[in-house]
Formats: structure tokens, sequence, C-alpha cells
């Protein structure tokens, strides 16, 4: 094949424009265009007449109300008028009021009278005192909110997958204990501690303070440290948000992060403790209860029991800020100069146990040990039936043991419906 043949061949393969053409698709394109431009006009003229009648209808609406609360107002003050002029002519004049004045009871009568309303209210009952001591029972219920009642349905957990100790499982919603084991015995919260510590801060702090930052100090740290607590690892001078020395305390068990609540909310550990000691009276369990600080750490002052856990843990659900940081599963601190890329921290007991069938969710939890207490937990689940349960142990083998109690108290003993 000649190149004179090929060069023929491609030059048969040119677009030859034809302008009569064109004209005709530059006339059809500015017709689509004015088509397209009509049909926009259009839908603004419709947009603005929905809108238009919109507004029309409210003031129609608002007219209608004014005319309405006017109308009322009148027939109000016509009632009035004439109800005044009746008081007016009840009233006694001048004659009558001295003649009133004149008849006003001695000494002896006003003896007599009070003699005689002593004799009636001792016949009805005396209301007043009644009405006093209702008062009282009230107070003294609002502060006692939380309390679990055993019924004729309440069973003993006795089965021999349950290795904690003691135990408790309650229904949330009606405050009923469903299953018991040892639970109003006295034992080493430990680390369980630190719910009652976010739950005074958290009444303590308002939202607006959460970004707040506290300077962490050698003292704390040090505390940490010497007492071989759990520990998020905030370093001295550092300045961490208050709302992650909750989630430190909640998530991690962190000793650091509660005690820079602690700190910053009352100036001093001792002085938060006495807090913390005020909630439980006001939860009316200050009897069997009693913290000497608010990480957790072993002393015999330093007691509760199952039973006083559940009633902690109950009080804090009701609040969002400690609901949060106990359901959380996994957090990373904000960064600081110490550490540019904050810290991840883990909630472990939420974690291990999601992937574990308890017949519901498990939501909230918060897990602690010292030697005197072995492995114990308070959680808080969503059954499948939608019926929230609080379970509470103490006294397990491991941390793994402490969660499969949970699993079993919460398969076996949660009723079927």
């Amino acid at each position: 094949m000649t190149e004179a043949y090929l060069n023929e061949m491609q030059t048969s393969f040119v677009w030859e424009e034809d302008p009569e053409e064109e004209r005709q698709d530059r006339i059809r394109y500015e017709r689509r265009q004015q088509k397209r431009l009509e049909r926009q006009r259009r839908e603004k003229r419709q947009r603005m007449l929905a809108g238009l009648t919109f507004f029309g209808l409210l003031g129609v609406i608002i007219l209608l109300r004014v005319l309405v609360v006017k109308s009322d107002g009148r027939v109000e003050k016509e009632n009035v008028l004439p109800a005044r002029e009746t008081v007016a002519a009840d009233q006694p004049d001048r004659a009558e009021t001295v003649k009133i004045a004149e008849d006003v009871p001695t000494e002896a009568d006003t003896s007599e009278t009070e003699e005689m309303t002593a004799r009636i209210g001792e016949e009805a009952g005396e209301p007043e005192i009644e009405e006093t001591q209702s008062e009282e029972t009230a107070i003294e219920e609002e502060n006692t909110i939380y309390r679990f009642a055993e019924t004729e349905d309440t069973v003993a957990i006795d089965s021999a997958d349950v290795i904690s100790t003691h135990a408790i499982l309650v229904d949330e919603s009606t405050d009923r204990i469903i299953a018991v084991k040892g639970a109003r015995e006295r034992i080493m919260p430990a680390s369980m501690t630190k719910v009652l510590t976010v739950l005074v801060a958290a009444e303590q702090i308002p939202e607006e303070k959460l970004d707040d930052t506290f300077t962490m100090t050698l003292e704390i740290t040090d505390y940490a440290y010497v007492n071989d607590c759990s520990s998020v690892g905030f370093l001295d001078g550092e300045e961490v948000p208050i709302r992650d020395l909750f989630y430190g305390t909640a998530m991690h068990s962190g000793g650091d992060a509660a005690l820079g609540l602690a700190y910053y909310v009352a100036g001093s550990q001792e002085a938060f403790v006495e807090m913390m000691n005020q909630k439980l009276d006001e939860l009316g369990i200050a009897d069997s209860t009693h913290f000497t600080n608010c990480v957790g750490l072993y002393d015999e002052a330093h007691y509760s029991t199952a039973y006083d856990l559940a009633v902690i843990m109950k009080a804090a659900l009701q609040n969002d800020l400690c609901r949060e940081v106990m359901s959380k599963h996994i957090y990373t601190t904000k960064p600081t100069a110490q550490h540019p890329e904050g810290i991840e921290i883990s909630n472990w007991f939420l974690r291990k146990i999601e992937d574990k069938d308890t017949g519901g969710e498990v939501l909230c939890a918060k897990t602690g040990y010292v030697v005197q207490s072995k492995n114990c937990a308070v959680s808080y689940e969503m059954s499948a039936g939608k019926t929230p349960y609080i379970c509470v142990t103490a006294g397990s083998t491991s941390s793994w043991r402490c969660i499969y109690d949970h699993v079993e108290i919460y398969n076996r003993y949660i009723p079927t419906k």
C-alpha cells in the first residue's frame, strides 16, 4: 500500500463542517436554554407562592388566636366587675365595724375556743400532725430513693458456674432483687469505688467546665505509683482536660485520673472523700458502706456490700455523664505536650463481654481488684426484652472468671417472659 494511497484515505476522513447545520444546532441550543430558564423561573414562582401561602395561613392562625385570647379577657373582666360590686356591697359600714369590734371575744372566751379546737383536733385525728409526718416521710424517701426489695420470686445464686462469693442481680426498672448471694455481707469494693468517685465529681462539675484543664502534680503521680494503682499514664505538669479525667477514671480505672478529679473538685483527696461519704448518707447506705479514699485502695475502714454497690450504680446511671463514661469501649485522650497523640484507653470488661451471649447487651461496667476482694465488677445490662438489670459480683478468681460470672448470672437468673 503506497504512501500516496494512505494520505488519500486519511484525507477522506477529515470532518467537513456544514455552516447551515452549525446554525441549526446553535438555534436548537438557544431554544433549550430558553426553555430551561423559563422552567427555572416557573419553579421559583411556585416556591414563592407556596411560601406566601404558608406565611399567610400562619398569620391567620395567629390573628385568630389573639382574637380568642382578647375575647376570653373581656369575658373574664365582665365576670370580675359584678363580683367586685358584690364584695363592696357585702362590706360593713363603719357602724357595723364598730359593733364587730365590740363583739371581739374576751380572753376567757378565747381560752374556751382553743380548748374546743384542741378537742376537735383530737376527734379528727390531728390532720396537721399527719401532714407534717407525711412531709418528713417524703424527705426521707427522697434521700433513700434506691431501695431494692426481695420478693417471693427472689432466688439464691447457687450455680456452680458462679465462682464469685458475693453477688446480686437487680431489676433496675422495678428495684426488685432477682437473685442474691451474700449481698448484704461486707466486702472490699476495690476500684468499684470509682463509680461513686465519678458520680460525686459529675454532680459538682457543670458540663461547660469539662473542657477546662487540670495540671497533674508530682504528688498525684507519686501516689498512684507508690500504691501500685492502675494509671492512665498522665505525667507531672501535664494539663489534662477534665473530660479525660472522667474517662480515665471510669474506663482505665486510673488512680491518677481519679485523684485529679478529687483535687479539681475539692482541693484534696480527704475533702473529696468527705463528699463521697455525704453522698452515701443521701443514698441511705452510710451504715453499711464507708470510704477512706477515692481510688479503692484497701483499708479496714473502706468497705461496702454488693447490695450497696448496686445502689451506687443505680444512682450513677441516672447521671448522663457517668452513664456515658462507663459505657465507652475505647477512648483516646486529647493531645498534650507530653502525649502529642493522646493516650488510648479501654474498658476491657465491656470489650471482653461484648461477644458473649448474655441474653441482652451489657451497656456499662466498672471492675476492681485488690487481694482482699479478689476480682469484682458491677455491670448494667439491657435484656432482649428491654428490661434493665444491675449485677454486682465480688470474690472471683480472675478477671476472665469474673466476666463469666456475670454472663452466667444474666443467662440463668433473668426471668424468661
